[in-house]
């Protein structure tokens, strides 16, 4: 069942949040996320996340990392003929997997490390210095003063 929002009227009231509220329109038509690998995210800091993966069985080369623009994939796929003649029970699932994870600006993984079966990945969002808040200096009575850049002599 698809219930449809107008997001039309938020548009018109806020600057700046168009991908969010693209992300949410567009929440609607994504397939539901598949069960396996499982996953947990988590928030380290303020500025600091935590992406871990169950990816028991998979080799450090049997597992793709890429991020591209603000999407995070992450993919397996296991090598040929790396496993016994003849498996009698398969509970270890082998089979290949494909994860993506939607970044908000200025995230990056900084770390991914696999250590007994779990795909850890470090994220960190690291903003320009010119987005960071900075405090403006009000002018009082010697004219007009301009904001970041310095006046001419």
């Amino acid at each position: 069942m698809r219930l449809d929002f107008d997001f039309s009227p938020l548009y018109r009231s806020t600057v700046g949040f168009d991908r969010l509220l693209d992300m949410l329109d567009q929440a609607a038509d994504v397939e539901p996320v598949p069960g396996w690998p499982s996953y947990n995210v988590e928030k380290m800091g303020n500025d600091h996340y935590r992406v871990v993966m169950a990816v028991a069985g998979f080799a450090p080369d049997e597992i793709e990392i890429v991020q591209k623009d603000s999407t995070l994939f992450v993919s397996g796929r296991k090598q040929p003929g790396n496993e016994p003649a003849q498996v009698l029970h398969r509970g270890i699932s082998d089979r290949p997997f494909r994860q993506a994870f939607n970044l908000a600006n200025y995230v990056t993984v900084t770390d991914a490390k696999l250590e007994n079966g779990l795909l850890v990945l470090d994220l960190v969002r690291e903003a320009p210095e010119e987005l960071k808040p900075r405090r403006i200096e009000i002018a009082s009575g010697g004219g007009p003063k301009t904001i970041g850049h310095e006046k001419a002599a």
